[in-house]
């Protein structure tokens, strides 16, 4: 048995602004999940983690990037009550923007996640690019009403499906789409040649943004491992039949949509719909 198992169960978990559900898969080809996610309903905080690296490496990497994410949340979290009390009377107090403190709590957790991981790579003597990593994408909503902080690293992914339309919230870093982008048609590389992820270097340039959130937005994290395979199309009428009754349903139904498009990677698919 793994000593890495999955930081949140399959079960519906009750957030403070929606209902959220995830299901990961080991897949058709590979031999153990190096995906894992995090579903934390304390902080509003929801993640995907796409693990790399032989033998456990890549189910270390996922369930240390994530843990330690969380921590340095928990960390921002009472800091920011603690400053708030302090300057509670302070007119030139620098937290007064909830936003710009979340965006830089949410990217120096990030970079925190990063440097635990890079640690544990050092710490085997595997760096320069070597060792295990893995992706991180996921949002915190820090209150209700307010924007997502979306946070991106590597090729898992997050959609959003609004009024029946649905659209990719983060751009994947990897050599595939930067090709795309330069205009590239033919000998493209490989779809799964990260630009970035957590672990292999020291640093990383982790995308953060605010995004506005309103109810009634279905919201999926996934791992390549389903998006790599399965057609856009494929994935907007999937989810255009979910609500918050039926995400369980729904994630199954993706997985099972992966596997019928012959991914060979693990999949995960974590849905959460928005209520207020």
């Amino acid at each position: 048995m793994s000593h890495w198992p999955p930081l949140s169960p399959s079960i519906y978990h009750r957030l403070s602004y929606g209902s959220a559900y995830g299901l990961s898969d080991v897949g058709l080809v590979r031999k153990s999940n190096q995906d894992n996610f995090l579903v934390d309903t304390t902080l509003g905080l929801v993640a995907v983690a796409d693990g790399m690296g032989g033998q456990e490496g890549g189910e270390i990497a996922s369930y240390t990037a994530l843990e330690s994410l969380r921590a340095s949340i928990v960390r921002a979290m009472d800091d920011e009550d603690a400053a708030g009390q302090t300057n509670a009377h302070d007119p030139d107090a620098t937290w007064q923007d909830p936003n710009g403190a979340a965006v830089l709590a949410v990217f120096k957790a990030v970079e925190f996640a990063n440097a635990r991981v890079y640690a544990a790579n050092v710490g085997n003597e595997r760096t320069s690019g070597g060792g295990m990593g893995t992706t991180l994408t996921g949002f915190w909503r820090r209150r209700d009403g307010g924007p997502l902080i979306v946070f991106h690293v590597g090729d898992s992914r997050l959609y959003r499906l609004r009024g029946g339309e649905l659209s990719i919230l983060t751009r994947d870093q990897t050599l595939y789409q930067q090709a795309l982008e330069a205009g590239e048609s033919d000998s493209l590389p490989a779809r799964n040649l990260l630009l970035q992820a957590i672990g292999p270097l020291e640093t990383i340039s982790p995308d953060v943004t605010a995004c506005d959130c309103l109810p009634g937005d279905l919201l999926m994290l996934c791992s390549d491992g389903l998006h790599g395979d399965v057609p856009h199309a494929a994935i907007a009428d999937a989810l255009r039949g979910a609500d918050a009754q039926s995400l369980e349903e729904c994630c199954a139904a993706l997985i099972a949509l992966a596997k019928a498009h012959a991914s060979r990677d693990n999949i995960t698919a974590l849905l959460v719909q928005v209520e207020r």
